[in-house]
């Protein structure tokens, strides 16, 4: 499983800059399908009757996005702060290729998410707006619930320590599939981290490239762009020390830190010293 996140990280720096943004807008509007259908699915439910299993069910639903992203293909930075900084752990690329990706992958992601959030989920009416009627009135309040509650329902502290759960379970989602030679595999290890981290009520960077921009467009009041970008610096940090510190670098130290060297230089150098 390390041998191949090494490599996978490498192929995805590897690329020319416009099949990774192509690859990117991909990832951010599947992300934003699994948003989307999580909150079709989860809206209407009173929690006086329904407690907390509202957030299961947006939990469950919303592993569509990721199963989409890793079955289908393409670039999620979430997924990325994991496989390409591993990469340069196992030596494979340096730091420089690990910006660039991710900040290419990002913008990718954002331009994805906004687009299904504005075209797909409010020009379509799949959610309402605040003089919505019937079931598009329920897919508004549920949104209204979920962007004000990401925007401005947690101080920056909790926010970004929500951010660092939330990748540490993307990511293990990620490395698990790693491991799975089929398609139900894969989606089995997809789906309990996804699940949970959404159910918990975490924070994801480009799910809440989504969800507030979605909420803006959608007329939901005290919330803005000012508080979508702090959102996002703050869900961005969290998410890379949750990818970065607690899974790139944890199976690195077990299985990478002791192994040769894998890089470019010593595979092109071995042949020579075994002669």
């Amino acid at each position: 499983m390390a041998e191949v996140a090494v490599g996978t990280g490498a192929k995805k720096v590897h690329r020319t800059w416009d099949r990774v943004l192509v690859s990117a807008f991909l990832a951010g509007a599947y992300i934003a399908f699994g948003g989307l259908v999580a909150i079709t699915v989860s809206s209407g439910l009173d929690p006086a009757i329904w407690g907390t299993l509202p957030t299961l069910f947006t939990g469950i639903a919303f592993t569509l996005g990721l199963v989409l992203v890793l079955i289908a293909g393409s670039d999620l930075a979430t997924g990325n702060m994991l496989l390409v900084p591993f990469s340069a752990m196992g030596g494979k690329i340096g730091l420089g290729d690990v910006a660039r990706n991710l900040t290419l992958v990002l913008l990718g992601n954002l331009v994805g998410a906004i687009f299904v959030a504005f075209f797909l989920a409010v020009q379509s009416g799949v959610v309402g707006d605040t003089g919505a009627e019937g079931s598009a009135a329920l897919t508004y309040e549920r949104l209204a619930d979920i962007a004000q509650g990401k925007a401005v329902g947690h101080t920056p502290w909790e926010t970004f320590l929500r951010a660092v759960g939330a990748n540490w379970l993307v990511c293990l989602a990620v490395w698990m599939s790693l491991s799975a030679s089929t398609v139900s595999g894969k989606i089995l290890a997809i789906f309990f981290p996804i699940m949970a981290f959404v159910a918990m009520g975490f924070d994801h960077v480009v799910a809440n490239m989504f969800f507030i921009p979605a909420g803006i467009f959608a007329g939901v009041p005290d919330i803005g762009w000012g508080d979508a970008l702090l959102n996002w610096l703050l869900a961005g940090a969290g998410n890379l020390v949750g990818a970065v510190v607690f899974v790139a670098t944890s199976y690195w130290y077990l299985f990478l830190r002791d192994e040769p060297d894998i890089s470019p230089e010593a595979e092109a150098a071995e042949p020579a010293e075994r002669g």
